[in-house]
C-alpha cells in the first residue's frame, strides 16, 4: 500500500470508500487502485516514425448483490471522488448498510515476473539500439527485403486490491513488447509478414539473442509467401503445428470454458462437466503460474492468487474458469481468473495462459498419418462465435500434406469448424509441447488482457478447408 499513498491513500480513504460502496446493504464490495506507466517508440526504414507515453491512474469500485454487479470509476483519486463512485455503484443494493473493514490484512503473493532492470531505470538512449540492430539485421537479410518497422513497448503498472472482507493485494506487473514487420518485394510481387515477442520483465528481455531470432524469423516468415499459395478446398485432416496454434484451442474452445458463459447457459459445455469432451491424450490447462510469461499473474484482478487450473483432464471437462461471481453460483473457489482491462471496468472470467499438454505422438507419425491434408504453422483474421465455438480462421503459413509428407507451401487458407467439434476430432497428440511467446491480446466484451497460448502438434481427422478449386 506504500506505493499508492503519494497518491492519497490510506487506510482513513479505504474505509470511506468502502463504507460508502456499503451503505445500501451490498453482499460484497472492492476497491481497484491503478497506476501504471506505458511508453512506446517505432522505426520505420531506420527512422522514428512514432512516440507515445502514457499514464494511467485511477480507482474503480465494485459492488455485489447476489448476482448483480454495480461499477463505477473515477480517474481522480480523491476523498471526493472515491465518495461519489462509491455510493454510485451502491446503488444496484437496496438495504440497510453493512460495516466496513475495521482492519485491513495484506494477502503475501508469488514474484512470477522478477526484473532485473525495471523500465523506470532504462533511458531512451538505451532502447533506440535495439530497434536499430533489428532494422538492420532484417535488411541484411536478404535483397528482397524493402521496408522494415519496428516497434518496443513497455509498460510497468501497480494494482491495489481491497475488498469488504479486509483483504489487501498488491502487485506490480511488468510487461515488455518488441515487434517487427517486413515487406519483400521479388519483380512484380510484394509480401508482407512479421514476428513479435512479449513477456513479463524488464530491459533484459530484449539479448542479442533474441534480436537475432526475432528478425530471422520475420525475414524467413515474409519470404516463405512467394512460394505460397491457396490450398485446395474441400473437407480434410489438418495437423496444427506446435506452438502459435494455440490461438485456435484460445479462441475456439477455450472461451466456452470461460464460467459467465456457463453461468448464462450460453456455452455448449454449460451441461458438460465431468463429462468426455474428448480423447483421452487431450488435458487442457490455464495457467497463471508461468515464469516471466505474458499471461503470468501474481493475483487476478480480485486479490485471489494466479493458480494454474486444469480444464480438461484426459478427455473429461473437470472445471470452468471462475471469477468471484461465478465461482459463488457453482459453490466452488476462484480460480484466480476474474481480470480486467484496467481500473474502467469490472472484472470477468477471463483466461491467462491456456495450452493443451503434450501426448503420446511422435509429431512425425502424425504428418505420415495424413495422405492428403493441411499443415497450419502460423494463423491470422479469425473470427469465433463465442459459446457455441463456431470458427473461422486464416491459416497465414503453412503447407500442404501429401503421401505423409510436407509439400506445396500454402498461405492465406481459410478454415472453418467448429471448436468442440474439433476437439472432439483431434485423434493425435504429438510429444512436442511448444508455448508461444508472442504478444497476444484477448478481447471480451470490449475489455482487452495480455494472454499466452501453446500446444504440441495435433491431428483433427477433418475440417473444412475455404481454399481454391
Amino acid at each position: 500500500m506504500n506505493y499508492f499513498e503519494p497518491f492519497g491513500v490510506d487506510e482513513a480513504l479505504l474505509k470511506l470508500g468502502l463504507e460508502r460502496a456499503l451503505s445500501r446493504g451490498a453482499d460484497w464490495a472492492e476497491l481497484f487502485f491503478e497506476h501504471r506507466v506505458s511508453q512506446q517508440v517505432g522505426l520505420e526504414d531506420g527512422a522514428v516514425d512514432r512516440a507515445y507515453l502514457g499514464v494511467t491512474l485511477g480507482v474503480g469500485v465494485r459492488v455485489v448483490k447476489g448476482d448483480q454487479t454495480g461499477y463505477a470509476y473515477s480517474e481522480e483519486i480523491s476523498r471526493a471522488a472515491l465518495s461519489a463512485a462509491a455510493t454510485t455503484a451502491a446503488v444496484i443494493a437496496d438495504g440497510p448498510a453493512r460495516p466496513a473493514p475495521i482492519a485491513f490484512n495484506a494477502t503475501p503473493l508469488p514474484n512470477r515476473y522478477p526484473t532485473a532492470r525495471p523500465w523506470a531505470e532504462v533511458d531512451l538512449s538505451e532502447k533506440m539500439p535495439i530497434l536499430q540492430r533489428l532494422n538492420e539485421q532484417a535488411f541484411a537479410a536478404d535483397p528482397r527485403i524493402a521496408k522494415v518497422r519496428v516497434g518496443l513497448s513497455h509498460s510497468q503498472g501497480a494494482v491495489l486490491i481491497v475488498d469488504s472482507t479486509g483483504r489487501v493485494s498488491f502487485d506490480l506487473q511488468p510487461m515488455g513488447r518488441l515487434n517487427i514487420g517486413c515487406t519483400a518485394i521479388d519483380g512484380a510481387r510484394r509480401e508482407s509478414n512479421g514476428a513479435n515477442y512479449a513477456a513479463r520483465g524488464g530491459f533484459e528481455l530484449f539479448s542479442p539473442q533474441r534480436l537475432e531470432l526475432l528478425s530471422s524469423e520475420a525475414v524467413e516468415r515474409t519470404l516463405f509467401l512467394f512460394d505460397a499459395r491457396p490450398a485446395p478446398a474441400g473437407a480434410m485432416p489438418i495437423v496444427l503445428g506446435a506452438g502459435a496454434s494455440g490461438i485456435l484451442l484460445h479462441e475456439a474452445i477455450g472461451h466456452g470454458m470461460e464460467a459467465d458463459f456457463n453461468r448464462k447457459g450460453v456455452s455448449v459445455y454449460s451441461e458438460q462437466l465431468n463429462q468426455r469432451i474428448a480423447s483421452e491424450h487431450i488435458t487442457i490447462v490455464d495457467d497463471g503460474t508461468r515464469l516471466g510469461d505474458r499471461g503470468a499473474i501474481n493475483v487476478d484482478d480480485e486479490g485471489a492468487e494466479g493458480q494454474r487450473t486444469t480444464l480438461v483432464e484426459q478427455g473429461i471437462l473437470r472445471t470452468y474458469m471462475h471469477d468471484r461471481i461465478s465461482a459463488e453460483h457453482y459453490g466452488v473457489a476462484p480460480t484466480g481468473n476474474g481480470r480486467r482491462e484496467s481500473f474502467r471496468h469490472p472484472p470477468l472470467p477471463r483466461m491467462r495462459s491456456t495450452y493443451m499438454l503434450p501426448g503420446p505422438h511422435d509429431p512425425a507419425e502424425i504428418i505420415a498419418s495424413v495422405k492428403r491434408g493441411v499443415y497450419a504453422e502460423t494463423f491470422t483474421n479469425g473470427q469465433v462465435m463465442i459459446g457455441a465455438g463456431d470458427f473461422t480462421f486464416y491459416i497465414k503459413t503453412g503447407y500442404l500434406i501429401e503421401d505423409g509428407k510436407l509439400t506445396q507451401p500454402i498461405k492465406d487458407t481459410n478454415i472453418i469448424g467448429n471448436g468442440p467439434e474439433v476437439l472432439r476430432q483431434t485423434d493425435m497428440v504429438g510429444t512436442d509441447f511448444k508455448f508461444d511467446d508472442g504478444g497476444w491480446v484477448c478481447g471480451k466484451d470490449g475489455q482487452s488482457v495480455p494472454v499466452s497460448l501453446g500446444m504440441p502438434t495435433v491431428r483433427v481427422s477433418s475440417i473444412t478447408i475455404g481454399g481454391v478449386n
